[in-house]
């Protein structure tokens, strides 16, 4: 039983370990990226139009889930290239061609994330554009 419980302590150290480490990855992703630095202002930006239309619990699932995905290819696409350089040094067509098909990856979910946001946003600044026309 004893050895049982030493076991567990350990895996339960380790779980908690890793959320140390993937808070520093996420530190360094924003610290050391231009374009996850974008992401952060776009998702402060969303959150705070978001707070101030009012936007409902299931608008916010949604942003949640799109603002989610668009942070996580942008960690996938980071670590690939940085994958990419450690291996190949020089110049090589395939490593450029593997780190343009992640970034494209990026690409992809960013524009679906514009994409539900306008569906989520722009019925909300109809009604509000109606109120101030009507007013």
């Amino acid at each position: 039983m004893e050895k049982y419980n030493e076991l567990k302590t350990f895996a339960i150290k380790k779980f908690i370990k890793s959320f140390d480490y993937a808070g520093r990855g996420i530190y360094q992703l924003v610290k050391r990226e231009q374009n996850a630095r974008i992401h952060l202002l776009a998702t402060v930006f969303v959150i705070i139009a978001g707070v101030l239309i009012g936007l409902n619990r299931y608008e916010w699932m949604v942003i949640c889930i799109v603002v989610g995905m668009v942070w996580s290819a942008e960690a996938f696409n980071t670590a690939v290239e940085k994958l990419v350089d450690m291996i190949s040094a020089e110049r090589c067509p395939q490593a450029g061609l593997v780190k343009d098909i992640a970034a494209g990856g990026v690409l992809i979910c960013a524009l679906a994330a514009f994409i539900i946001a306008m569906l989520v946003f722009v019925p909300h600044l109809s009604i509000f554009l109606n109120y101030l026309s009507d007013t």
